[in-house]
């Protein structure tokens, strides 16, 4: 029988990399080199971590501000949710010029003429009246679409959110309004 010729050593070379190279450190060489504080309390620790921190708040609060569904509070989750916001942004609503309307009231109650400033403040009641109706009316509707829309499987709420979202300011809603107005969602 014929010996076959031992095959070329395939192994890297120890000067690759591969080998050590050293002595195999002692138990407290190994401890001294892991050890760290728990907390680091270096100034560039410090300022490392609060502008990685701001830099997760921005991308959050941008990623909010955009309707991402991550990272949005619980609140506003959901399809349901997006409808409604969507239906509510897309349409004018009165409630949206109550805060301007309350600044004015303020500033005429400064004018020493009773009668003017009696009939602002009732001018105000009147309004906050009709914006209430404006809720009530635009929390009927989102219901009823709602409804034709996902079945019976509708949310608790989604009323009293249409309606909170009617009083907001247009450019102050979080998340912000995802449709121009008129183009009411399917």
């Amino acid at each position: 029988m014929a010996k076959t010729p031992p095959a070329p050593d395939t192994a890297p070379d120890a000067d690759a990399g591969a080998g050590k190279n050293r002595p195999t450190p002692t138990r407290a060489e190994q401890e001294a080199a892991r050890k760290r504080p728990l907390v680091p309390d270096t100034k560039e620790a410090r300022a490392r971590a609060k502008a990685d921190l701001a830099a997760q708040r921005e991308k959050a609060r941008v990623g909010m501000a955009n309707g991402e569904e991550k990272y949005l509070p619980v609140r506003d989750r959901g399809p349901q949710r997006k409808f409604v916001r969507d239906f509510v942004d897309a349409g004018w609503h009165a409630g949206e010029l109550l805060m301007p309307l309350m600044l004015v009231v303020i500033l005429v109650s400064l004018v020493q003429n009773t009668a003017i400033v009696y009939y602002s403040f009732v001018a105000l009641w009147v309004f906050i009246l009709f914006v209430v109706g404006d809720m009530i009316i635009t929390g009927a509707r989102v219901k009823r679409l709602a409804r034709a829309k996902f079945g019976d499987r509708t949310e608790k709420g989604l009323r009293w959110y249409a309606a909170m979202r009617t009083v907001q300011m247009r450019f102050m809603r979080l998340p912000k309004p995802q449709v121009k107005r008129g183009q009411y969602p399917a």
